[in-house]
């Protein structure tokens, strides 16, 4: 059994290398595999399953493809496509899954998944933002309004959020260590993948009297990353985005 997780692609009409090496991706490196697992970010921006860029529609085509071929399809919502409702994952054949899970992987061993913005405490000013914008009314305001509404506060809030990226220390926007650690308190586990941060690494964990892992996946730019995992375990992969099967 083989299952592969991404996260961070950032997908949008403005990177169509990174449409090529995603659908590249699905066609060659997930043609053996049994699970997919997309944890957040797929898309650099999602204003509602309404609309889809016809630059996509590739992409939707190749998941819902692999769906129907029989290897099971997850979504996790990102920081950037927390949009993503259930008529969308319904097109792709995807599930679904709550913001944290807790999955069992081909070598037995339980995992807590996630994309990863909840861990990153430090950043007081996006955590006040997320709040916000992960609230049911919220969301529901945004996706009444009209198309080019929507696509003008969605480049708002993307410039916004590049300002204030640049203002802030790497240290803030990265994991707080005891948010990490309670993470995997709570769900009992040993094991954490997440994306988020574009700094994709192994860490061993303390927890208590025994030593836990993260696995921080990689954001797609000049590299595509990847976790594969089997029977013998996982392993965090990269290749050139431009490389061809």
């Amino acid at each position: 059994m083989r299952t592969l997780f991404i996260s961070d692609i950032h997908l949008s009409e403005t990177r169509p290398d990174l449409t090529r090496a995603l659908l590249n991706f699905l066609h060659h490196t997930c043609s053996d595999c049994d699970q997919l697992f997309l944890l957040g970010d797929i898309f650099d921006a999602w204003i509602g399953d309404d609309f889809i860029h016809p630059d996509l529609t590739p992409i939707i085509d190749a998941l819902d493809t692999l769906s129907k071929q029989g290897i099971e399809i997850f979504f996790q919502h990102g920081n950037r496509d927390f949009l993503v409702g259930k008529k969308f994952t319904s097109r792709i054949g995807a599930e679904l899954l709550p913001e944290e899970s807790i999955i069992r992987l081909p070598d037995g061993q339980s995992a807590l998944i996630m994309h990863g913005d909840q861990l990153c405490l430090d950043d007081k000013e996006y955590q006040q933002f997320r709040i916000l914008v992960r609230n049911g009314d919220w969301q529901k305001d945004f996706l009444s309004k009209t198309l080019p509404e929507r696509l003008e506060i969605a480049r708002q809030l993307r410039e916004a959020s590049k300002e204030q990226n640049a203002e802030k220390s790497q240290s803030i926007m990265d994991v707080n260590a005891d948010s990490v650690q309670s993470a995997l308190k709570k769900a009992e586990c040993q094991l954490l993948i997440h994306g988020h941060t574009h700094r994709p690494a192994i860490h061993q964990q303390q927890l208590n009297n025994q030593t836990g892992t993260r696995i921080v996946l990689g954001d797609w730019d000049k590299e595509l990353w990847y976790l594969s995992c089997n029977e013998a375990g996982c392993e965090l992969l990269h290749e050139p985005v431009n490389s061809t099967h």
